[in-house]
């Protein structure tokens, strides 16, 4: 069983199908440039390169691979096609574990209470069902969880979050379309310390237009949440969609320069190719992916696990 065995068949299952896009993807690609060779020479690490920068691992990342396998392939002098595949593995496990980010094992929280979630992200990228299913997970684990509705900008926003706040059974505060987010946030946080909450987790708007406006608005709902829980947010999760690929990355630059975002959940990898994003966003910006969502049931949110990943994928 290994040190990843609290994983569960069925979860490990999920993670197979939800990277089966991918896998096809890179694995087609590699068998194409291997084909009638027998070492890995300057020809096929330049098809890799390709293969992996087309599967959406990011032009940085990929240098760095390839930069591993050439010194890999001066020192041993010759190295087979056919141990391409174990040795993309291994450099690229030895990428993921370079993010001394811990190992998620469940949906666990650290001890503090109320532990302040916010979350940020453009809309569309899967925002509000990613806190819906977390607020599922954590109260399946016996967590009082209060949710935020502080996207005030988007009437179907606050609508989306109340319908998931009652499949879940979960409160949630909200105010009217056009509140202040602060406003919203604050009478959360208040609302939850009082009920004696043990997570709270705030949408907010998922807007990029204006990268002043964004890192305004949302430095003035952290000063306010302040006022509560003096080192609230605790976390700062910044959801992506996987199947944009390189405009994911693209974001998590954008949001990262905004505000400290300190944790990544990546959503839609069962409906695309374009898996190797994990790869990327988790290398560039040294910020763990902590949930990876791999199919449109409530169960299907994932605690990320380096592992597992590239496990899956070289499967």
């Amino acid at each position: 069983m290994g040190i990843f065995s609290f994983f569960s068949k069925e979860k490990k299952e999920k993670l197979d199908k939800g990277l089966e896009k991918t896998k096809e993807s890179v694995f087609s690609k590699l068998t194409r440039i291997v084909a009638g060779k027998s070492k890995v020479d300057a020809e096929v690490l330049d098809d890799l390169e390709e293969v992996l920068i087309t599967s959406d691992v990011g032009v940085q990342t990929t240098v760095k691979i390839i930069e591993r396998i050439e010194s890999r392939v001066a020192k041993d002098k010759f190295l087979g096609t056919s141990e391409l595949n174990s040795i993309l593995r291994e450099e690229i496990s030895e990428l993921l574990s370079e993010n001394h980010s811990e190992e998620l094992q469940d949906f666990s929280i650290p001890d503090k209470r109320p532990y302040v979630i916010m979350v940020v992200g453009v809309n569309g990228v899967g925002k509000t069902t990613t806190i819906g299913k977390l607020a599922y997970q954590l109260k399946k684990k016996g967590l009082k969880v209060v949710l935020g509705a502080a996207d005030t900008f988007r009437a179907a926003a606050i609508e989306q979050l109340e319908i998931w706040s009652q499949r879940v059974d979960v409160p949630i505060v909200k105010q009217k379309m056009g509140s202040d987010p602060a406003s919203v946030a604050f009478d959360t946080l208040q609302s939850a310390t009082t009920q004696g909450a043990d997570v709270v987790i705030i949408d907010t708007a998922g807007r990029l237009h204006n990268k002043v406006n964004l890192m305004n608005e949302l430095g003035k709902v952290k000063k306010v949440m302040q006022k509560i829980v003096p080192d609230a947010p605790h976390e700062i999760l910044l959801v992506l969609d996987a199947s944009t690929g390189q405009n994911a990355i693209e974001q998590a630059r954008q949001f990262t320069l905004a505000t400290d975002v300190n944790a990544l959940a990546l959503t839609k990898l069962d409906g695309t190719a374009k898996g190797g994003v994990a790869i990327g966003v988790s290398d560039q910006f040294k910020i763990p992916v902590k949930y990876i969502g791999v199919g449109e049931g409530i169960e299907d949110l994932q605690p990320f696990n380096k592992g597992e990943f590239v496990d899956s994928l070289f499967k």
